[in-house]
Protein backbone atom coordinates (compact mmCIF):
# COMPACT_ATOMS: atom_id res chain seq x y z
CA UNK A 1 0.00 0.00 0.00
CA UNK A 2 1.48 3.47 -1.27
CA UNK A 3 2.77 5.12 2.11
CA UNK A 4 0.62 8.05 3.43
CA UNK A 5 1.98 11.70 3.28
CA UNK A 6 3.59 13.88 6.25
CA UNK A 7 1.22 16.84 7.13
CA UNK A 8 2.70 19.94 8.62
CA UNK A 9 0.03 22.16 9.59
CA UNK A 10 1.26 26.25 10.51
CA UNK A 11 -1.25 28.16 12.24
CA UNK A 12 -0.50 31.97 12.68
CA UNK A 13 -2.71 34.37 15.27
CA UNK A 14 -4.95 36.87 14.71
CA UNK A 15 -3.73 36.75 10.35
CA UNK A 16 -6.41 38.40 8.38
CA UNK A 17 -6.51 37.50 4.53
CA UNK A 18 -5.98 40.86 3.26
CA UNK A 19 -2.57 41.19 4.82
CA UNK A 20 -1.04 38.87 3.04
CA UNK A 21 0.40 38.93 -0.97
CA UNK A 22 -1.56 36.22 -2.21
CA UNK A 23 -4.77 37.67 -1.28
CA UNK A 24 -3.67 41.15 -2.86
CA UNK A 25 -1.80 42.98 -0.88
CA UNK A 26 0.78 44.90 -2.32
CA UNK A 27 2.78 45.98 1.05
CA UNK A 28 3.13 43.04 2.79
CA UNK A 29 6.70 41.21 2.38
CA UNK A 30 6.18 37.48 3.42
CA UNK A 31 8.47 35.83 0.02
CA UNK A 32 8.10 32.39 1.77
CA UNK A 33 4.67 32.38 1.91
CA UNK A 34 4.61 33.83 -1.52
CA UNK A 35 6.54 30.92 -2.33
CA UNK A 36 4.23 28.12 -1.03
CA UNK A 37 1.64 30.33 -2.38
CA UNK A 38 3.24 29.97 -5.82
CA UNK A 39 3.33 26.14 -5.81
CA UNK A 40 0.50 25.52 -3.78
CA UNK A 41 -3.60 26.09 -3.99
CA UNK A 42 -4.69 29.79 -2.58
CA UNK A 43 -8.36 29.34 -1.21
CA UNK A 44 -9.03 32.69 -1.97
CA UNK A 45 -12.66 33.23 -0.22
CA UNK A 46 -11.79 31.44 3.02
CA UNK A 47 -13.71 31.77 6.61
CA UNK A 48 -12.81 30.97 10.05
CA UNK A 49 -16.14 29.73 12.06
CA UNK A 50 -15.99 31.65 14.91
CA UNK A 51 -13.32 34.87 15.61
CA UNK A 52 -11.97 33.91 18.80
CA UNK A 53 -9.16 31.74 19.23
CA UNK A 54 -10.39 28.69 21.33
CA UNK A 55 -13.33 28.47 19.75
CA UNK A 56 -12.27 28.42 16.60
CA UNK A 57 -9.18 26.07 16.92
CA UNK A 58 -11.86 23.43 18.16
CA UNK A 59 -13.94 23.75 14.98
CA UNK A 60 -10.39 23.15 12.87
CA UNK A 61 -9.83 19.89 14.43
CA UNK A 62 -12.95 18.36 15.11
CA UNK A 63 -14.47 19.72 11.79
CA UNK A 64 -17.59 20.43 14.28
CA UNK A 65 -19.16 23.89 14.80
CA UNK A 66 -17.98 24.90 18.69
CA UNK A 67 -21.20 25.23 20.19
CA UNK A 68 -21.80 21.60 19.15
CA UNK A 69 -18.05 20.63 21.24
CA UNK A 70 -19.72 23.48 24.27
CA UNK A 71 -17.02 25.82 23.56
CA UNK A 72 -18.43 29.46 23.23
CA UNK A 73 -15.59 31.41 24.43
CA UNK A 74 -12.11 31.88 24.87
CA UNK A 75 -12.53 29.94 28.51
CA UNK A 76 -14.53 26.99 27.32
CA UNK A 77 -13.09 23.47 26.95
CA UNK A 78 -14.57 20.64 25.08
CA UNK A 79 -14.95 17.43 26.02
CA UNK A 80 -12.01 14.50 26.27
CA UNK A 81 -14.16 12.06 23.98
CA UNK A 82 -14.71 14.59 21.19
CA UNK A 83 -12.81 12.81 18.03
CA UNK A 84 -10.33 15.38 17.04
CA UNK A 85 -7.94 15.16 13.71
CA UNK A 86 -5.26 13.92 15.66
CA UNK A 87 -7.05 11.23 17.15
CA UNK A 88 -8.40 10.14 13.63
CA UNK A 89 -4.82 10.41 12.00
CA UNK A 90 -3.39 8.40 15.12
CA UNK A 91 -5.93 5.68 13.76
CA UNK A 92 -4.28 5.68 10.83
CA UNK A 93 -0.59 5.67 11.73
CA UNK A 94 0.33 8.96 12.00
CA UNK A 95 2.76 10.25 14.94
CA UNK A 96 1.47 13.11 15.71
CA UNK A 97 2.62 16.25 17.52
CA UNK A 98 1.78 19.87 18.64
CA UNK A 99 4.39 22.87 19.54
CA UNK A 100 2.85 25.92 19.65
CA UNK A 101 -0.22 27.32 21.03
CA UNK A 102 -3.42 25.96 20.51
CA UNK A 103 -5.64 27.65 23.19
CA UNK A 104 -6.87 24.42 25.20
CA UNK A 105 -9.02 24.92 28.09
CA UNK A 106 -9.30 22.48 31.14
CA UNK A 107 -7.39 19.48 32.25
CA UNK A 108 -6.89 17.83 28.68
CA UNK A 109 -4.47 19.82 26.70
CA UNK A 110 -3.03 17.41 24.20
CA UNK A 111 -6.61 17.16 22.76
CA UNK A 112 -5.17 13.56 20.72
CA UNK A 113 -1.32 14.71 20.01
CA UNK A 114 0.65 12.41 21.45
CA UNK A 115 3.29 14.58 21.85
CA UNK A 116 3.60 18.64 23.06
CA UNK A 117 6.86 20.08 22.93
CA UNK A 118 5.65 23.23 24.76
CA UNK A 119 3.07 24.60 27.08
CA UNK A 120 0.32 27.17 25.68
CA UNK A 121 0.72 30.92 26.18
CA UNK A 122 -2.55 31.54 27.42
CA UNK A 123 -4.37 30.45 30.69
CA UNK A 124 -5.75 26.78 30.59
CA UNK A 125 -8.55 27.42 33.59
CA UNK A 126 -11.72 29.56 33.30
CA UNK A 127 -10.41 32.63 34.35
CA UNK A 128 -11.38 34.38 30.86
CA UNK A 129 -15.20 33.24 31.28
CA UNK A 130 -17.67 36.13 30.11
CA UNK A 131 -19.78 37.02 33.16
CA UNK A 132 -23.44 37.06 31.53
CA UNK A 133 -24.70 39.15 35.36
CA UNK A 134 -23.03 42.32 33.21
CA UNK A 135 -24.89 44.78 31.15
CA UNK A 136 -22.97 43.78 28.44
CA UNK A 137 -20.74 40.21 28.83
CA UNK A 138 -17.60 40.84 28.84
CA UNK A 139 -14.13 38.11 29.81
CA UNK A 140 -12.05 39.12 32.22
CA UNK A 141 -9.06 40.43 29.63
CA UNK A 142 -8.66 43.82 30.42
CA UNK A 143 -8.20 44.43 27.11
CA UNK A 144 -8.71 47.66 25.58
CA UNK A 145 -6.93 49.98 22.99
CA UNK A 146 -3.55 50.29 24.56
CA UNK A 147 -2.19 48.16 22.08
CA UNK A 148 -2.85 50.75 19.47
CA UNK A 149 -1.35 53.68 21.40
CA UNK A 150 1.41 52.32 22.54
CA UNK A 151 2.32 49.86 19.06
CA UNK A 152 5.31 49.96 17.59
CA UNK A 153 9.29 49.10 17.90
CA UNK A 154 10.51 46.73 20.82
CA UNK A 155 13.34 45.09 21.95
CA UNK A 156 11.85 41.85 22.95
CA UNK A 157 8.17 40.56 23.93
CA UNK A 158 6.68 37.69 25.37
CA UNK A 159 5.66 36.54 21.81
CA UNK A 160 8.89 36.28 20.90
CA UNK A 161 10.15 34.81 23.53
CA UNK A 162 7.46 31.98 23.05
CA UNK A 163 7.37 32.06 19.49
CA UNK A 164 10.96 31.45 18.74
CA UNK A 165 10.84 28.61 20.99
CA UNK A 166 8.11 26.99 19.08
CA UNK A 167 9.88 27.23 16.05
CA UNK A 168 13.23 26.00 17.62
CA UNK A 169 11.15 23.04 18.68
CA UNK A 170 9.55 22.09 15.51
CA UNK A 171 12.48 22.69 13.41
CA UNK A 172 14.04 20.02 15.45
CA UNK A 173 11.27 17.52 16.06
CA UNK A 174 11.33 17.52 11.69
CA UNK A 175 15.31 16.67 12.19
CA UNK A 176 14.12 13.76 14.25
CA UNK A 177 11.47 12.36 11.71
CA UNK A 178 14.14 12.76 9.13
CA UNK A 179 15.98 10.21 10.88
CA UNK A 180 12.86 7.71 11.66
CA UNK A 181 10.96 7.86 8.69
CA UNK A 182 8.82 4.37 9.43
CA UNK A 183 5.70 6.42 10.06
CA UNK A 184 4.06 9.46 8.69
CA UNK A 185 4.04 11.95 11.18
CA UNK A 186 1.62 14.97 11.37
CA UNK A 187 2.86 18.16 13.02
CA UNK A 188 1.11 21.33 14.15
CA UNK A 189 3.38 24.43 14.71
CA UNK A 190 1.14 27.24 16.00
CA UNK A 191 2.50 30.72 16.45
CA UNK A 192 1.12 33.68 18.41
CA UNK A 193 2.24 36.16 16.15
CA UNK A 194 0.43 38.64 14.68
CA UNK A 195 -1.96 38.78 17.45
CA UNK A 196 -2.07 42.59 19.05
CA UNK A 197 -0.24 43.91 21.08
CA UNK A 198 1.65 45.43 17.17
CA UNK A 199 5.01 45.11 18.48
CA UNK A 200 8.14 43.94 16.92
CA UNK A 201 11.37 44.49 16.85
CA UNK A 202 13.75 46.96 15.11
CA UNK A 203 15.09 44.58 11.99
CA UNK A 204 11.49 43.56 10.79
CA UNK A 205 10.02 46.92 11.56
CA UNK A 206 12.95 48.22 9.47
CA UNK A 207 12.10 45.95 6.32
CA UNK A 208 9.35 48.78 5.90
CA UNK A 209 9.13 52.05 5.13
CA UNK A 210 6.89 54.04 6.92
CA UNK A 211 5.33 56.07 3.93
CA UNK A 212 4.45 52.56 2.11
CA UNK A 213 2.24 51.51 4.88
CA UNK A 214 -1.30 51.61 3.21
CA UNK A 215 -4.83 53.11 5.56
CA UNK A 216 -7.67 51.45 6.49
CA UNK A 217 -9.56 50.33 3.40
CA UNK A 218 -12.48 51.93 4.95
CA UNK A 219 -11.91 54.77 7.78
CA UNK A 220 -13.28 54.93 11.15
CA UNK A 221 -16.87 55.84 10.58
CA UNK A 222 -19.07 57.39 13.20
CA UNK A 223 -19.46 54.84 16.20
CA UNK A 224 -23.39 55.36 16.18
CA UNK A 225 -23.48 53.86 12.64
CA UNK A 226 -21.90 50.68 13.17
CA UNK A 227 -24.11 47.64 13.60
CA UNK A 228 -24.98 47.08 17.38
CA UNK A 229 -22.91 44.29 18.48
CA UNK A 230 -20.14 46.70 17.25
CA UNK A 231 -20.89 48.81 19.36
CA UNK A 232 -21.38 47.08 22.30
CA UNK A 233 -17.72 45.89 21.77
CA UNK A 234 -16.51 49.57 21.09
CA UNK A 235 -17.81 50.26 24.89
CA UNK A 236 -17.01 46.84 26.44
CA UNK A 237 -13.31 46.94 25.34
CA UNK A 238 -13.40 50.83 25.68
CA UNK A 239 -12.38 52.24 22.55
CA UNK A 240 -13.36 56.08 23.68
CA UNK A 241 -10.30 55.46 26.09
CA UNK A 242 -7.84 56.79 24.02
CA UNK A 243 -8.19 59.37 21.20
CA UNK A 244 -6.85 57.16 18.18
CA UNK A 245 -4.97 58.77 15.61
CA UNK A 246 -4.14 58.43 11.95
CA UNK A 247 -0.66 57.94 13.26
CA UNK A 248 -1.54 54.96 15.81
CA UNK A 249 -3.33 53.42 13.05
CA UNK A 250 -0.43 53.66 10.45
CA UNK A 251 1.80 52.17 13.43
CA UNK A 252 -0.08 49.75 14.29
CA UNK A 253 -0.56 48.36 11.17
CA UNK A 254 3.37 48.74 10.32
CA UNK A 255 4.02 46.74 13.20
CA UNK A 256 1.30 44.48 11.85
CA UNK A 257 2.89 43.59 8.43
CA UNK A 258 6.27 43.59 10.79
CA UNK A 259 5.31 40.67 12.64
CA UNK A 260 3.72 38.81 9.89
CA UNK A 261 7.04 39.05 8.35
CA UNK A 262 8.33 37.55 11.34
CA UNK A 263 5.83 34.78 10.96
CA UNK A 264 6.75 34.65 7.39
CA UNK A 265 10.56 34.05 8.44
CA UNK A 266 9.49 30.97 10.94
CA UNK A 267 7.47 29.21 7.91
CA UNK A 268 10.60 29.53 5.82
CA UNK A 269 12.87 27.37 8.68
CA UNK A 270 10.49 25.08 8.53
CA UNK A 271 10.01 24.66 5.07
CA UNK A 272 14.06 24.65 5.00
CA UNK A 273 13.83 21.82 7.80
CA UNK A 274 12.13 20.01 5.22
CA UNK A 275 13.92 20.65 2.28
CA UNK A 276 17.09 19.77 4.27
CA UNK A 277 15.76 16.25 5.42
CA UNK A 278 14.77 15.43 2.02
CA UNK A 279 11.22 15.40 3.28
CA UNK A 280 9.49 17.96 1.43
CA UNK A 281 8.09 15.93 -1.32
CA UNK A 282 6.51 13.66 0.81
CA UNK A 283 4.58 16.19 2.95
CA UNK A 284 1.69 18.35 2.66
CA UNK A 285 2.11 21.93 4.34
CA UNK A 286 -1.46 24.00 5.02
CA UNK A 287 -0.68 27.48 6.25
CA UNK A 288 -3.89 28.92 8.15
CA UNK A 289 -4.79 31.30 11.02
CA UNK A 290 -7.41 31.16 13.16
CA UNK A 291 -9.39 34.15 12.55
CA UNK A 292 -8.69 37.67 11.45
CA UNK A 293 -8.03 41.27 12.75
CA UNK A 294 -10.21 44.67 11.79
CA UNK A 295 -6.64 46.23 11.64
CA UNK A 296 -8.67 49.99 11.95
CA UNK A 297 -11.31 49.18 9.50
CA UNK A 298 -14.36 51.58 9.95
CA UNK A 299 -12.56 52.26 13.18
CA UNK A 300 -12.38 48.92 14.24
CA UNK A 301 -9.92 45.93 15.87
CA UNK A 302 -8.96 42.76 16.95
CA UNK A 303 -11.52 40.28 16.32
CA UNK A 304 -15.27 39.04 18.07
CA UNK A 305 -17.14 40.50 15.05
CA UNK A 306 -18.32 38.49 11.97
CA UNK A 307 -17.41 41.38 9.77
CA UNK A 308 -14.96 40.13 6.97
CA UNK A 309 -11.61 41.61 8.53
CA UNK A 310 -12.04 39.75 11.40
CA UNK A 311 -13.57 36.40 9.46
CA UNK A 312 -11.57 35.93 6.38
CA UNK A 313 -8.01 33.69 6.44
CA UNK A 314 -5.53 32.70 4.86
CA UNK A 315 -5.58 29.46 3.65
CA UNK A 316 -2.38 27.98 1.56
CA UNK A 317 -2.40 24.33 1.14
CA UNK A 318 0.89 22.76 -1.00
CA UNK A 319 0.97 18.96 -1.62
CA UNK A 320 3.27 16.42 -3.39
CA UNK A 321 2.36 16.52 -7.15
CA UNK A 322 -0.53 18.66 -7.10
CA UNK A 323 -1.79 21.29 -9.36
CA UNK A 324 -1.73 25.19 -8.23
CA UNK A 325 -3.91 27.53 -8.15
CA UNK A 326 -6.26 29.86 -6.92
CA UNK A 327 -9.90 28.39 -5.24
CA UNK A 328 -12.26 30.76 -5.67
CA UNK A 329 -15.21 29.00 -4.06
CA UNK A 330 -16.17 29.77 -0.48
CA UNK A 331 -14.43 27.36 2.49
CA UNK A 332 -13.50 27.44 5.74
CA UNK A 333 -11.41 25.91 8.78
CA UNK A 334 -14.36 23.24 8.85
CA UNK A 335 -13.21 21.78 5.91
CA UNK A 336 -9.69 21.11 7.17
CA UNK A 337 -10.09 17.65 9.00
CA UNK A 338 -12.51 16.04 6.09
CA UNK A 339 -9.56 17.26 3.68
CA UNK A 340 -6.94 16.14 5.50
CA UNK A 341 -8.12 12.77 6.47
CA UNK A 342 -8.79 11.67 2.35
CA UNK A 343 -5.18 12.89 1.97
CA UNK A 344 -3.75 10.85 4.64
CA UNK A 345 -6.06 7.58 3.19
CA UNK A 346 -8.75 7.23 5.68
CA UNK A 347 -10.77 6.41 2.77
CA UNK A 348 -7.65 3.54 1.37
CA UNK A 349 -7.84 2.45 5.48
CA UNK A 350 -11.61 2.47 5.83
CA UNK A 351 -11.80 4.92 8.66
CA UNK A 352 -15.04 6.66 8.49
CA UNK A 353 -16.02 9.77 10.78
CA UNK A 354 -17.45 8.99 14.57
CA UNK A 355 -19.22 11.96 14.15
CA UNK A 356 -19.93 13.62 10.43
CA UNK A 357 -18.12 16.60 9.85
CA UNK A 358 -20.05 19.76 8.88
CA UNK A 359 -17.37 20.64 6.53
CA UNK A 360 -16.86 18.99 3.04
CA UNK A 361 -12.93 17.81 1.65
CA UNK A 362 -11.24 20.21 -0.75
CA UNK A 363 -9.22 17.26 -1.64
CA UNK A 364 -10.87 17.61 -5.64
CA UNK A 365 -9.33 21.83 -5.45
CA UNK A 366 -5.98 20.79 -5.18
CA UNK A 367 -6.39 18.83 -8.59
CA UNK A 368 -8.79 21.34 -10.10
CA UNK A 369 -8.83 24.71 -8.61
CA UNK A 370 -12.82 25.03 -10.12
CA UNK A 371 -14.27 21.84 -9.12
CA UNK A 372 -15.58 22.86 -5.68
CA UNK A 373 -19.06 23.99 -5.48
CA UNK A 374 -19.19 28.08 -4.82
CA UNK A 375 -22.50 27.72 -2.99
CA UNK A 376 -21.58 25.47 -0.32
CA UNK A 377 -22.69 27.72 2.79
CA UNK A 378 -20.03 28.33 5.23
CA UNK A 379 -21.40 28.71 8.61
CA UNK A 380 -20.24 31.19 11.27
CA UNK A 381 -21.17 31.96 15.17
CA UNK A 382 -19.82 34.14 17.92
CA UNK A 383 -21.51 33.68 21.34
CA UNK A 384 -18.37 35.41 23.52
CA UNK A 385 -17.91 39.08 24.09
CA UNK A 386 -20.55 41.11 23.64
CA UNK A 387 -23.10 39.08 22.32
CA UNK A 388 -26.36 39.54 24.65
CA UNK A 389 -27.61 36.49 22.14
CA UNK A 390 -25.47 33.97 19.47
CA UNK A 391 -24.67 35.77 16.46
CA UNK A 392 -25.36 34.43 13.56
CA UNK A 393 -23.81 34.07 10.29
CA UNK A 394 -24.10 32.48 6.57
CA UNK A 395 -22.09 32.85 3.57
CA UNK A 396 -23.79 31.46 0.34
CA UNK A 397 -22.36 32.33 -2.56
CA UNK A 398 -21.97 36.20 -3.02
CA UNK A 399 -24.39 36.17 -0.37
CA UNK A 400 -23.33 36.99 3.53
CA UNK A 401 -26.06 37.64 6.06
CA UNK A 402 -25.39 38.23 10.31
CA UNK A 403 -28.79 37.51 12.89
CA UNK A 404 -28.34 37.95 16.41
CA UNK A 405 -31.55 38.27 18.59
CA UNK A 406 -32.41 41.96 19.36
CA UNK A 407 -30.17 43.30 16.32
CA UNK A 408 -31.34 44.43 13.64
CA UNK A 409 -30.50 41.50 10.58
CA UNK A 410 -27.22 42.32 7.75
CA UNK A 411 -27.09 41.62 4.48
CA UNK A 412 -24.59 41.71 2.10
CA UNK A 413 -23.69 40.92 -1.25
CA UNK A 414 -20.17 40.69 -1.23
CA UNK A 415 -19.15 40.49 -4.90
CA UNK A 416 -20.47 44.20 -4.80
CA UNK A 417 -19.78 45.38 -1.88
CA UNK A 418 -16.47 44.06 0.20
CA UNK A 419 -16.17 45.82 1.91
CA UNK A 420 -19.47 45.75 3.62
CA UNK A 421 -20.74 49.25 3.29
CA UNK A 422 -24.36 48.67 2.65
CA UNK A 423 -26.99 46.83 4.52
CA UNK A 424 -29.55 45.07 2.58
CA UNK A 425 -31.50 43.66 5.11
CA UNK A 426 -34.34 46.32 5.47
CA UNK A 427 -34.69 46.59 1.41
CA UNK A 428 -38.42 45.06 0.30
CA UNK A 429 -36.37 44.57 -2.92
CA UNK A 430 -33.70 41.61 -0.91
CA UNK A 431 -36.58 40.90 1.28
CA UNK A 432 -36.55 37.43 -0.41
CA UNK A 433 -33.30 36.73 -0.26
CA UNK A 434 -32.94 37.66 3.16
CA UNK A 435 -35.61 35.16 4.44
CA UNK A 436 -34.29 32.46 2.93
CA UNK A 437 -30.89 32.99 4.64
CA UNK A 438 -32.83 33.93 7.82
CA UNK A 439 -34.43 30.17 7.29
CA UNK A 440 -31.38 28.32 6.86
CA UNK A 441 -29.87 29.38 9.78
CA UNK A 442 -33.28 28.49 11.71
CA UNK A 443 -32.78 25.04 10.60
CA UNK A 444 -29.29 24.98 11.00
CA UNK A 445 -29.24 26.07 14.83
CA UNK A 446 -31.53 26.03 17.84
CA UNK A 447 -30.82 29.66 18.84
CA UNK A 448 -32.96 29.66 22.11
CA UNK A 449 -31.54 26.37 23.47
CA UNK A 450 -27.77 27.62 22.29
CA UNK A 451 -28.59 31.11 24.04
CA UNK A 452 -29.13 29.27 27.20
CA UNK A 453 -26.74 27.07 27.13
CA UNK A 454 -23.71 29.18 26.63
CA UNK A 455 -25.21 31.00 29.86
CA UNK A 456 -25.30 28.09 31.77
CA UNK A 457 -21.74 27.29 30.75
CA UNK A 458 -20.80 30.53 31.85
CA UNK A 459 -22.13 29.81 35.31
CA UNK A 460 -20.56 26.30 35.60
CA UNK A 461 -16.94 27.94 34.96
CA UNK A 462 -17.24 30.88 36.82
CA UNK A 463 -18.49 28.99 39.91
CA UNK A 464 -15.56 26.19 39.23
CA UNK A 465 -13.17 29.16 38.67
CA UNK A 466 -13.57 31.00 41.86
CA UNK A 467 -13.75 27.71 43.80
CA UNK A 468 -10.12 26.61 42.13
CA UNK A 469 -8.62 29.01 42.98
CA UNK A 470 -9.39 29.55 46.75
CA UNK A 471 -8.95 25.36 47.24
CA UNK A 472 -5.43 25.42 45.70
CA UNK A 473 -6.08 22.81 42.87
CA UNK A 474 -3.79 21.82 40.84
CA UNK A 475 -2.98 24.24 37.68
CA UNK A 476 -4.07 22.65 34.14
CA UNK A 477 -1.15 24.26 32.70
CA UNK A 478 1.23 22.23 30.50
CA UNK A 479 4.48 20.74 31.61
CA UNK A 480 6.55 19.68 28.29
CA UNK A 481 7.66 15.91 28.96
CA UNK A 482 11.35 15.65 27.73
CA UNK A 483 12.80 12.05 28.34
CA UNK A 484 16.99 13.19 28.41
CA UNK A 485 17.86 8.69 28.10
CA UNK A 486 16.13 9.85 24.81
CA UNK A 487 18.35 12.50 23.73
CA UNK A 488 22.09 12.59 22.58
CA UNK A 489 24.23 9.66 23.48
CA UNK A 490 22.40 8.92 26.88
CA UNK A 491 20.66 5.31 26.85
CA UNK A 492 23.83 3.30 28.67
CA UNK A 493 25.93 0.03 28.45
CA UNK A 494 26.25 -1.58 24.78
CA UNK A 495 25.29 1.76 22.66
CA UNK A 496 27.68 2.86 20.40
CA UNK A 497 28.70 6.76 20.30
CA UNK A 498 29.54 7.02 17.36
CA UNK A 499 26.33 4.20 15.91
CA UNK A 500 24.31 6.91 17.06
CA UNK A 501 26.09 10.58 16.14
CA UNK A 502 26.26 8.77 13.06
CA UNK A 503 22.60 8.05 12.53
CA UNK A 504 22.27 12.24 14.21
CA UNK A 505 24.39 13.39 11.44
CA UNK A 506 23.47 11.07 7.89
CA UNK A 507 19.29 10.70 7.83
CA UNK A 508 18.55 7.50 6.44
CA UNK A 509 17.12 8.67 3.01
CA UNK A 510 14.99 5.87 1.11
CA UNK A 511 15.27 5.21 -2.35
CA UNK A 512 11.43 5.77 -2.82
CA UNK A 513 10.02 2.49 -4.53
CA UNK A 514 6.88 2.72 -5.42
CA UNK A 515 5.67 1.38 -2.14
CA UNK A 516 6.98 4.23 -0.49
CA UNK A 517 5.91 6.82 -2.51
CA UNK A 518 3.24 9.53 -1.93
CA UNK A 519 -0.13 8.30 -3.42
CA UNK A 520 -0.96 10.57 -6.05
CA UNK A 521 -4.33 13.47 -5.95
Amino acid sequence: MPRSPNIVLIMADQLTASALRAYGNQVCRTPHLDRLAARGSVFAQAYCNFPVCAPSRASLLTGQLASRLGVYDNASDFRSSAPTLPYYLNALGYRTCLSGKMHFVGADQLHGYQERLTTDIYPSDFGWTPDWQKLIPVAATGLNLRSVVESGVCRRSLQLDYDDEVAARAVQRIYDYGRDREQPFFLTVSFTHPHNPYVITQPYWSRYDEQEIDPPRVPAVPPGTLDPHSQRLRRIYRFDEYDITEADVMRSRHAYYAMTSYVDDRVGEIVAALENMDLIDDTIIVFTSDHGDMLGEKGLWYKWMLLEGAMRIPLIMAAPRQRPGIVPAPVSLLDLAPTLLELAGAGRAGLEAATPFEGRSLAPALRDPDSLDGEWPIFAEMTADGAYHPCLMLRAGAWKYIHCADDPPMLFNLAEDPDELRNLAALPAYAEQAEGLAGLIRAHWDESALAEAMRRSAAERRLIQAARLGAGHPAWDYEPRRDPTQQFVRTGANVSATVVKGRARYPQVPSKPADHEVPPL
